[in-house]
């Protein structure tokens, strides 16, 4: 299985990225798959999550900001980033969650460095 992120960048507050987790090895419609994020001294956080029913959460700094979606004909989950601020500066990773292990992301993208200026 492998996951791979792109579409980080260096952009301007106010702006948009659009990040994507394609996968091989693993149809992405059949498992639950997130985006987490990861600044340098400090601990990893949730960013949002599209389980295999369509369903989608995300963490309360990027509601109404962020949006993911899946495309299961590319088997690829997409992270549409709008209105981005200095705070969202992170390297973004995409991963999938067991089947047989609730909870824990057992196969995980190699990131890609989301930059935002002020």
């Amino acid at each position: 299985v492998q996951l791979q992120a792109s579409g980080g960048g260096l952009v301007q507050a106010g702006g948009s990225l659009r990040l994507s987790c394609a996968a091989s090895g693993r149809t992405l419609s059949r498992y639950n798959t997130a985006w987490f994020r990861q600044d340098p001294g400090k601990d990893r956080e949730f960013v949002a999550g599209v389980k295999w029913t369509g369903r989608t959460a995300y963490a309360d700094p990027v509601k109404g900001r962020f949006a993911i979606s899946r495309d299961n004909a590319k088997n690829t989950v997409y992270l549409q980033m709008n209105s981005l601020k200095p705070e969202d500066t992170a390297v973004y990773y995409c991963a999938t969650e067991s089947e047989s292990r609730p909870g824990e992301y057992d196969y995980w993208g190699q990131g890609t460095q989301v930059t935002v200026s002020s």
